[in-house]
Parts: structure tokens; sequence; C-alpha cells
């Protein structure tokens, strides 16, 4: 199977798969306030992403290229979506192009479409400085993501095997770059350990892209002749893996990623610690079944119902938010308290 049919399965198979709603926000509620001294118009979006100055929380979280045209035309109303309702956008995994030039243009459409918005170019963690380069390039980006999926590569039939030299490689892409490098996970959520040992090597920001969304390994197990069953409930909840970010050692901004369908889930992830909240398969199922026009209309409805949250809790920010009292139970209190992190911290806090 060529490289470019490889990258349509997996479209075909995320929208078929869908979201496991694994991702234990419901374990997280905030905690009513009766006075929160607010007006819906009081409440702003805009905030930074480490270096990246950004007017809303949503971005489009990425998703393909590489795939001919079919790729090419996803793209190109995903970054048409971004472009109207002023969302950054990242593009999937650049390096089909990168081997085949031919696929360029696939992804070279988000930066005509979207000639001053915030791009997110995209390369896996085998990726030489060189690599990133061009990838940042080929689509004028603001940033790069460099994605880990591990778990994908040994469930996919013709995966990777070998890892070791990946953070190396990480940090010699940060040290080449002159754009900020945001590191990916791609649905199996990032420990603690991680986030610290990305931030030690300069990443400025990680997506933790935490378990509940789409399935890579699910997906990688349908294409394969002999499935790897393990694989399919393996990784961090995304709003655990938001938790455990929020409290590594060392400063670095988070993007919360997997899984995430609605406004109270987005506010929620937000006061968990992200500072934005990325969608990808949520957004790519409305827009093949429904198009361009109900995808905008599904953001318009995020960001207002986002303020109706935040003005209920007296957050006029995006850093209010973040220091909105909550309380954690269930299987994420008992996971936390099991890593060592105190839940009551998120219970006694207030907004100032």
């Amino acid at each position: 199977m060529s490289r470019s049919e490889r990258k349509w399965d997996h479209i075909r198979y995320a929208l078929e798969t869908g979201q496991k709603r694994s991702t234990a926000f419901d374990d997280v509620q905030f905690i009513h306030q009766s006075l929160p001294n607010i007006n819906v118009s009081d409440v702003t979006f805009h905030q930074k992403i480490g270096e990246l100055s950004l007017s809303s929380p949503i971005f489009i979280n990425a998703m393909t290229g590489g795939g001919g045209e079919k790729t090419y035309n996803l793209n190109k109303q995903l970054a048409m979506v971004a472009k109207e309702a002023g969302l950054a956008m990242a593009v999937g995994s650049q390096m089909s192009a990168l081997k085949d030039k031919s696929e360029s243009f696939t992804y070279e459409v988000v930066r005509r479409e979207y000639p001053s918005g915030v791009l997110i170019a995209n390369l896996g963690s085998e990726a030489s400085p060189d690599q990133a380069k061009m990838a940042i390039d080929m689509i004028e980006a603001n940033a790069l993501q460099v994605h880990l999926n591990v778990i994908q590569e040994l469930t996919m039939p013709e995966g990777d095997r070998e890892f070791s030299g990946a953070l190396k490689r990480i940090e010699a892409i940060v040290k080449a770059v002159t754009v900020p490098v945001i590191v990916k996970e791609v649905g199996f959520g990032m420990g603690k350990e991680t986030v610290e040992s990305l931030s030690s090597v300069g990443v400025t920001a990680v997506d933790i892209g935490g378990f509940g969304g789409t399935n890579f390994a699910e997906i990688e197990n349908k294409r394969s002749d002999k499935s790897q069953a393990f694989f399919n409930q393996w990784g961090i909840p995304t709003a655990i893996s938001i938790s455990e970010a929020s409290h590594a050692l060392g400063p670095i901004s988070i993007i919360g990623s997997g899984g995430v369908t609605s406004s109270y889930e987005m506010a929620k992830g937000i006061a968990l610690g992200a500072s934005a909240i990325g969608f990808a398969g949520y957004f790519l199922k409305i827009l093949f079944e429904k198009g361009i026009d109900s995808l905008y209309e599904e953001i318009t409805s995020l960001h207002n119902e986002l303020k109706i949250i935040m003005t209920a809790l007296g957050a006029k920010s995006i850093q209010d938010l973040q220091r909105a009292p909550l309380m954690i139970s269930g299987h994420m209190h008992h996971w936390l308290t099991q890593r060592g992190i105190d839940t009551k911290t998120y219970s006694i806090r207030t907004i100032k």
C-alpha cells in the first residue's frame, strides 16, 4: 500500500471508529459561583501558547495531507474554516511531501487559503533539522509540531520499530529552527515525566493528545491481519494527561486534545491547565457529514458557550479560567493521588 493510500485509510477509519468518550472529563466538576461579578462582554480569549499569540483557545489539530486530491480538498476546507473563525491550524505529517514533492500541494493550500493565519507544520520525531526547516518553509509555518506516535507505529504493520534518540533529535530541531516547537502525542497522552524531558531540551509547548479521541491503535489494528488488541485501551485519558502535564517541572504551555467534543469539556480542559484545546476527529466528522457551513456554526457555538461558562465562573480570561476551583473525583482522583498529585490544590484555589 502506498503512503498516499494509507493517509486516506487513516481518515476513513478515523470516521468509522469515532470518539470513545474515555477522556475522564466526567470526573471533573466546577464549583458553582453565585457571585461571579462579571458580564459576558468582559470575557476575552486572547492568550499565548509558548511564543504564539492566539485569539481563540480553539485550534484545528493535525489531520491530514499527502493523500492526493482528497486530502488537498480536506485541508483547503479546513483552512477556509480556520480563516473565517480566526483559529490556528496544524496540518498532518508532511513527511510524505518531503519524500514525494508531488504531494506538497496538499499542504501548501492551507497558506494560500489562510495567508495571515497561525499555521503549524508537522513531522514525526524521526525528522532531521533540515527536514524540519523544509516542512516549515512548505507552508510558511508559524510553529512546528513534532508528533510522537510510538504505539501507532508498533501497531502499524509497516510501522517503525526503532525509537532510540528521539529526544536528542527533538533537541536538535529546537536549536535549528526559528519558530516555536510543539511536541504532540497522537492519542495516548503524556505523563509528567515526558513533559519534563521535553521542557529540559527547550520545547516551549506540548499537545498532550490524550486517550479518548481518535484511537490510532484501533485504526492500525483494523488495517492489520494480526491485531494487537492490547493497545486499543492503552494510554492516559485526556483530562488526566492535562493535569499531569500541568504539574510537570519547568515552564511549558499545554494544549489539550483527545476526544473533546463540547464547550463544557473545553472549559474543563483549560481549568485543568491547558491554554488551548485542539479539535480533530470531532471537526472532521462534522465537515464530512454536514459540510463546511455547519462546521463554522459549531465553532461559533463553542466560542459563545465557552464565554457563557466563563461568565458563570467569574473568569474574564483564559488565565482566570485556569484558576477556577474544581472538584476531582472517581478514577481521575485515584490516578492523580497515586501519581503524587494533590487534587486538593484544584478545589481550594480562587479567581482573584
